[in-house]
């Protein structure tokens, strides 16, 4: 462990604790051996004690008797936490010179492995602690926090799911009460110190994670899992947010991190799926985070047509047993011709001018969309999308670059005809990466020239649609001329 005081100095235990305060290059017992110093091989497994050549102890099991959580407070220098395998936690306001054993574990068993420490960032007296008993055939998950110093012990277990052993915990550095755990079936946050807990899904299989840790720059949550799965989860800024009041609100949208401006470059050629090229599948990728200005956002309630609406309360209606009675045909009628309900993500420059409108989903709860930057692209409307892994070194149409600055950003619904404003506007601060290095041009007469090749490009292609669909109808009438009953030539003609 790198102490938070002093980036030379590293701690590491064994069943004692060593410290070195030159990155490793000379070493000092610090401590005495913390552990309890039980021998194991008169440890009883399946009740009774075996023979030395029953099980391969010294070739394939784990020792026994060694520390395996280790913390030092980011708010108190030398103020250690060690935790081992079997069942102690010890503190120590030196730097590990003096300890004392930890006061009563409250509902932990005996010997339960002191799976994982973790001093507060927020408060100097706080500690949490992570147990996990299931080499004893127990389960349930154990999970404690003391606020003086390792003292007195409440548990913060809260409604995690009885089967399921804690192995990891974590603290968010910039909201206290925002805690995440790694189980053995998947991980789980609370947003109040542990009175309730969420897993956290999104994409996170139902796994065993085994190591937690937050880049307090970025405000990311990394994972690891026992199946050497690597997960990272962009921007915790949603779940810091994420109190009762704000979910009690129709539509929150959340801050936006700086975004900068660069070309992604995919040297190995391919895009999305096909961006390691060819070099087979043995290759290891994974996608990057989305390009460009990121945006959260968050419904309370799914957006849904008025004929979804009907047919909701038309199932609810049946699975009582009553009546579903017709609509009125005018009824029915402005079901068919509602447009579907739409969520945009309206873009506009400092002169309040409309940049770019980005569609998102319209189901409830937390959904990320990002701008790459760009204005719309000129190519004529579609009733279907361009199709993107249909050719790989295809980039798809896209607009030109918008100018680095400041730019304001609307969450809007559209629906049966109206735009409503969800929530507050927030700000988009775009930034050109490199140009400490790199001089910038001058991008104002860029983006202008950019914009009259946009205008020549949108008339030829028009142009080119215009010319497809005269000839769809030419096409059209050279065959209901052979079907008409008098053809003349001057129809042919």
């Amino acid at each position: 462990m790198i102490s938070p005081h002093n980036q030379k100095r590293l701690y590491y235990a064994a069943q004692r604790v060593f410290r070195s305060d030159d990155r490793g290059d000379n070493w000092v017992p610090v401590s005495p051996d913390l552990t309890k110093q039980i021998d194991r091989n008169k440890l009883k497994v399946m009740d009774r004690v075996w023979s030395v050549d029953a099980v391969a102890k010294n070739h394939s099991t784990s020792l026994y008797g060694s520390i395996i959580s280790l913390s030092e407070s980011p708010k108190v220098e030398g103020l250690l936490y060690v935790g081992t395998d079997d069942g102690l936690v010890q503190i120590s306001e030196n730097g590990g010179q003096d300890g004392r054993i930890s006061g009563l574990l409250t509902g932990i068993p005996a010997n339960t492995a002191v799976s994982d420490l973790k001093a507060s960032a927020h408060d100097g007296n706080t500690v949490y602690a992570a147990f996990n008993n299931h080499k004893m055939g127990d389960f349930k998950p154990y999970l404690l926090k003391s606020a003086d110093r390792g003292k007195t012990w409440v548990s913060i277990a809260g409604d995690l799911p009885q089967r399921g052993s804690v192995h990891t915990i974590a603290e968010d550095p910039t909201r206290p009460n925002l805690l995440f755990v790694g189980t053995e079936f998947g991980l789980y946050f609370s947003p109040d110190a542990g009175r309730r807990w969420i897993q956290l899904k999104g994409g996170m299989p139902t796994i065993s994670v085994r190591d937690i840790t937050i880049q307090k720059r970025e405000g990311d949550l990394v994972v690891s899992t026992f199946g050497r799965g690597f997960f990272v989860l962009d921007d915790l800024t949603p779940l810091r947010m994420a109190t009762d009041e704000m979910l009690a609100k129709e539509a929150a949208l959340m801050p936006v991190k700086k975004a900068w401006m660069f070309i992604p470059r995919t040297p190995l050629g391919g895009r999305g799926t096909n961006d390691k090229g060819s070099q087979g599948a043995a290759f290891y990728t994974a996608p990057n985070p989305a390009f460009g200005a990121v945006f959260t956002y968050y419904l309370k309630n799914e957006l849904i047509s008025r004929r979804q609406t009907r047919l909701n309360d038309e199932k609810r209606i049946a699975a009582k047993g009553g009546d579903t009675f017709y609509p009125s045909w005018d009824a029915l009628e402005r079901e068919t011709r509602e447009p579907a309900p739409a969520v945009m993500l309206t873009i506009t420059d400092s002169a309040g001018k409309v940049v770019r409108r980005i569609s998102a989903p319209t189901k409830a709860g937390f959904h990320r969309v990002a701008w790459d930057l760009r204005y719309p692209a000129t190519n004529p409307a579609r009733l279907t999308p361009v199709d993107a892994e249909a050719n790989p070194w295809d980039e798809g149409p896209r607009g030109p670059l918008a100018l680095p600055g400041n730019y304001t950003a609307t969450l809007e619904k559209w629906v049966d005809g109206k735009v409503t404003q969800l929530a507050e506007p927030v700000t988009v601060v775009t930034e050109v990466l490199g140009t400490a290095s790199l001089p910038a041009p001058d991008r104002a007469k860029v983006l202008e020239f950019s914009n009259k090749v946009a205008s020549l490009q949108r008339a030829v292609l028009g142009v080119a649609e215009l010319s497809k669909e005269t000839q769809r109808r030419i096409d059209a009438l050279k065959i209901a001329l052979v079907d008409t009953r008098a053809p003349t030539q001057a129809l042919l003609d």
